[in-house]
């Protein structure tokens, strides 16, 4: 359901939440952090400042700094800014809900769960709640990888390939 591209702009936006207020890091530094392709961390950066949950600053000092607090920052907000805005696939139409087809019924249930779910969690809750092992191989989580969270390696394996 998340792309490749949506995990790695929420681990940056975790990293950058980290960081001292305001500290603008560039793309490259951040991929070297996080151990990602720096080409891919830019592309993944470049929605997030397209949405305005990064803001970019230029010259040499420059890269990318949080432009909203982690606690505004939702599921939600950077999956639509990385994968488009989620679309329902149900009827269209003036007509009162219950009236719609039991499968667009099933449709409209599912978008609002989606967007419901995603709007409720937010970066600051993903760190608060990050675990330091994906089960009983004690494998950092995904989210783990790179970051400095308490009891957590900043390096582990590589994360599992997302399709």
């Amino acid at each position: 359901m998340l792309t490749k591209t949506t995990i790695l702009a929420l681990r940056a936006v975790a990293h950058l939440s980290q960081q001292q207020d305001g500290a603008c890091w560039s793309p490259r530094r951040i991929a070297e952090q996080l151990e990602e392709s720096p080409t891919y961390m830019a592309k993944a950066l470049r929605h997030l400042v397209k949405a305005g949950i990064l803001r970019a600053e230029k010259g040499v000092k420059g890269g990318v700094r949080l432009g909203q607090r982690p606690e505004e920052i939702t599921l939600l907000a950077l999956v639509e800014a990385c994968q488009g805005a989620i679309i329902g696939d149900f009827c269209v139409s003036n007509a009162p809900e219950s009236s719609f087809c039991c499968f667009h019924r099933a449709a409209l249930e599912l978008y609002d769960a989606i967007r419901g779910v995603l709007s409720r969690w937010s970066v600051a809750d993903l760190l608060e709640k990050t675990h330091s092992h994906n089960g009983d191989d004690g494998e950092p989580c995904i989210m783990a990888r790179g970051l400095d969270l308490p009891g957590m390696p900043l390096a582990g394996p590589a994360p599992v390939q997302l399709r």
